[in-house]
């Protein structure tokens, strides 16, 4: 158990330093990102420090011992501007569906990453994918099988909120969990 929280740790940390953190101009919502580096302001995002919106999806799902009982498929995954690491406050939860999945050889979960509508389409397809991977990977190194979990990206189409500001944005900055 130790060397697989070992390779988990590895893994994140491996993660989180390729992250970039690219700032967009939300005027050209068409346009790719531009190359210059920064983290958006805290006090932009109407959350400490810049963390995830609080939602109702966040924190982990209610399991039994064994792991047998299906986890909440209605929870989500939020992420920074531009970046697909998954945050350790989110790890609870990732155990939740990896449990699950482990109990249940059978079940199967499609990860949808999303994105905000800045940048271009293919920008943001892109990199709702490596935030689906992102996710998948964490729940294979915690024991699911990869044949059990699909991958997908929506890009901008599914957004949760449709405002065009920063509280928005950060509502479609996410992986959801779904069944299959």
């Amino acid at each position: 158990m130790k060397r697989a929280s070992f390779a988990m740790l590895a893994v994140v940390a491996g993660l989180y330093g390729c992250a970039t953190t690219e700032t967009q101009d939300s005027s050209t919502t068409g346009a790719a990102p531009s190359t210059t580096r920064s983290q958006p302001a805290a006090a932009s995002t109407g959350t400490p420090s810049g963390s995830a919106p609080m939602s109702k999806d966040m924190g982990s799902a209610p399991m039994s011992a064994t792991g047998s009982e299906r986890p909440d498929l209605k929870r989500s995954v939020y992420y920074e501007f531009d970046k697909y690491d998954v945050k350790p406050e989110y790890r609870a939860l990732v155990e939740s569906h990896a449990r699950w999945l482990r109990a249940n050889p059978r079940a199967r979960l499609t990860i949808e990453g999303n994105a905000d509508e800045r940048g271009s389409r293919e920008y943001n397809v892109a990199l709702g994918q490596r935030r689906a991977e992102s996710v998948t990977k964490m729940l294979v190194l915690m024991g699911a099988r990869p044949e059990q979990i699909e991958a997908v990206s929506w890009g901008e189409e599914k957004p949760r909120v449709t405002g065009h500001d920063e509280t928005s944005w950060q509502e479609n900055r996410r992986s959801d969990f779904a069944a299959r």
